[in-house]
């Protein structure tokens, strides 16, 4: 069995998918400060990842930008293959990638439809699969998946999407029970309305109103869970999920 350092950290890496901005971004800034060597995956946002990166760095920490699109079956192999030559293992998995693609059930194309399943779900499937492995020889592993309300509560035009971010939570209690007991955990953070790019340009306007909290939440706030379910203080929470919304779906 692996020890962990006098920080309690284990060996080894963080990889965030999705993590050039937003939830991502403000997750790869919180473990990198629990002292985690963070991988910071995106498809198209190269720029906006590196300057994430630069930030850990000059906040003393590590952190490597790989371009990929968690998609393609055969990202996940060429990611890992990457961080475990760098840093040794993965031992913290943070499914935060995803897209959009809106429209109301009737006219929602195939297209549609598979390009956010692939993506949200498909493609999280494939990086937790490439992570178990070297987790259960290690008998300690975090995986985390950024879920959504949507896949609990209805949002017209986001039939795909919530089919998606229902099933990472089904599938985080799955794994949960599959891997437990070599010390793995297998979680999911669902958050509300929260202030990204999404929201600046208009989704969830009018929303707030009926939050509890009467505001969106924020990046950070978000990334404060995941940093907790990635941690050994979390070592008894295991396939559930964390519901970040200010009290909006209470």
């Amino acid at each position: 069995m692996v020890s962990a350092g006098a920080d309690g950290r284990r060996p080894g890496c963080a990889l965030v998918t999705g993590g050039s901005r937003g939830i991502g971004a403000a997750t790869a800034a919180t473990l990198a400060a629990e002292g985690w060597p963070v991988g910071i995956v995106c498809r198209d946002s190269a720029a906006e990842a590196g300057r994430v990166a630069e930030a850990i760095a000059g906040d003393g920490g590590e952190a490597n930008v790989i371009v990929a699109d968690i998609a393609d079956p055969a990202t996940p192999d060429r990611i890992f293959a990457e961080l475990e030559d760098r840093w040794g293992s993965v031992a913290v998995l943070v499914n935060n990638a995803g897209i959009t693609a809106d429209g109301l059930a009737p006219r929602m194309t195939d297209e549609r439809w598979s390009s956010v399943l692939s993506t949200n779900l498909s493609g999280a499937f494939r990086m937790t699969r490439r992570a178990l492995g070297p987790m259960m020889r290690a008998r300690w592993g975090r995986v985390v998946n950024v879920g959504s309300i949507v896949g609990r509560r209805a949002n017209p035009g986001q039939a795909n999407y919530a089919a998606a971010k229902a099933g990472l939570e089904a599938m985080a209690r799955t794994v949960a029970a599959e891997v437990g007991r070599r010390g793995i955990t297998v979680n999911t953070v669902a958050p509300g309305l929260i202030a990204t790019r999404l929201t600046e340009n208009g989704v969830g306007a009018g929303l707030a109103e009926a939050i509890p909290a009467r505001r969106p939440g924020t990046p950070q706030e978000v990334a404060a869970c995941i940093g907790f379910l990635a941690s050994e203080r979390a070592s008894y929470v295991n396939g559930t999920t964390i519901t970040v919304d200010g009290g909006l779906t209470a």
